[in-house]
């Protein structure tokens, strides 16, 4: 390869690398070229591959920024073999992704060094299901303390974390140096201790995060106070928030909502999937939903036990503000064909400019006043993906058959990201535009 390649990205990922793929790539990472971004996720590398791959990290030739090994079948032996070989060439990596790996003591021991190096200045860092024990996670966020204003974000999701974990984490999370904007703890089993550990410390150090996901760990009583006087702080500005699964109380959400509704002006999308909402849960938040200032673009409301009733009150509010909204999940509430029509009357608005909207499995059998809406009204230009699976629509589904057929319509038959349903099992097969049945 000439000294003069442009070659600026290198993009593999779901590809069936063999070894001398691996063997081909560490020869481009060994030669003079402007390579940058290196993505080989979800390919079967293996150990071996990955040590082929390792020869060209090392060398000072290399200048790779952006490096993504997600779900490339390494134990810990690959990821200590790429952690080590990133030791000797720190300086100009910035994201790093070992997702759905084995990163092992021995790849957690180099991965920590690299973060202690004063040189290494890693921004994104994803470890997502990468088995991390507590002592493991003590040794990781120990060198981020040491060394903590580069890093901007970090993903730990599904790894066994627990209380203890998430307190080592919480001594880098308070440092006035971190400046941390995106944090994802999703499933970490944490109970309230932890939740509340993790909630105080971003109170103490409150205007750099921007997307917080807390998901399928048990917020409690403290965890949701602490978090409540963070979006309370003028200096927050957080856009993301996630909480679906965190055993949130009807009592716990009318107190998060109520601390959204007095600093409502950053937040663009809102995760509260299974949990209970409430009637009084649900009028805060329509207040929210009302307030011109609240700009939300996306809003996920999966299983939380909203009825009919509380579906007028939720669309009346959207009705009152629709101009932000992009994307709305009610799936798994029994809003029924009522809670369709109170839809019908936010898509209507002129103003409405929703391109997302999900209604999996809400008691539905009848969706001829959605078919009319969309086909008299401008709502058709829009949106563009539509979930009404598992709902007897009946004789119905023939009109949304026509409206695919309207030169407005943008509508998909791709299917939405899969959700997870309660017990960690994956709704599939499912996602479609018209119910089959």
């Amino acid at each position: 390869m000439d000294s003069h390649s442009k070659l600026e990205k290198i993009m593999l990922n779901n590809c069936e690398l063999t070894e001398k793929s691996c063997s081909v790539l560490a020869t481009v990472l060994s030669s003079k070229t402007i390579l940058k971004e290196m993505n080989l996720n979800n390919s079967r590398l293996l150990d071996s591959g990955v040590k082929e791959i390792c020869e060209g990290l090392k060398n000072p030739v290399c200048e790779l920024k952006i490096l993504k090994l997600s779900s490339c079948e390494m134990t810990d032996e690959g990821c200590s073999a790429v952690t080590s070989a990133l030791k000797s060439n720190p300086s100009h990596l910035r994201e790093l992704n070992l997702n759905w790996n084995k990163l092992g003591d021995s790849g957690v021991k180099n991965l920590s060094d690299l973060l202690m190096n004063p040189q290494f200045k890693l921004e994104k860092l994803d470890l997502y299901d990468c088995s991390i024990t507590e002592k493991q996670c003590l040794i990781l966020t120990s060198a981020l303390k040491s060394n903590p204003s580069h890093l901007r974000e970090l993903n730990l999701s599904v790894n066994q974390l627990k209380n203890k974990g998430v307190n080592h984490l919480c001594d880098v999370l308070k440092d006035s140096h971190c400046k941390l904007e995106r944090l994802r703890l999703r499933s970490c089993k944490m109970t309230d201790e932890g939740c509340s550990a993790v909630t105080s410390a971003l109170k103490s150090n409150p205007s750099h995060l921007r997307e917080l996901n807390l998901s399928r760990n048990k917020l409690g009583d403290s965890g949701v106070k602490n978090l409540s006087d963070l979006l309370m702080n003028t200096q927050c500005k957080l856009e993301k928030l996630h909480l679906y699964h965190c055993s949130i109380t009807e009592k716990q959400c009318l107190i998060l909502t109520s601390a959204l509704k007095s600093n409502p002006s950053h937040l663009r999308e809102l995760e509260l999937n299974w949990n209970k909402l409430g009637d009084s849960g649900v009028k805060n938040l329509s207040d929210l939903l009302m307030n011109t200032q609240f700009k939300l673009e996306k809003l996920y409301l999966w299983d939380c036990s909203i009825t009919e009733e509380q579906c007028l009150i939720l669309t009346s509010a959207l009705k009152s503000n629709p101009s932000h909204l992009r994307e709305l999940n009610l799936s798994w509430n029994k809003i029924k064909n009522t809670g369709v029509n109170h839809l019908c009357n936010v898509l209507k608005d002129s103003h409405c400019k929703l391109e997302r909207l999900s209604l999996y499995d809400c008691g539905i059998t009848d969706v001829s006043s959605l078919t009319q809406c969309l086909t008299n009204t401008k709502a058709l230009q829009f949106l563009k993906w539509l979930n009404l699976s598992k709902n007897k629509i009946g004789d119905s589904k023939q009109q949304l058959i026509d409206v695919l057929r309207d030169s407005n319509c943008k509508l998909s038959f791709d299917r939405d990201p899969l959700p997870e349903v309660p017990g960690g099992s994956i709704a599939r097969n499912t996602w479609s535009l018209i119910n089959k049945r």
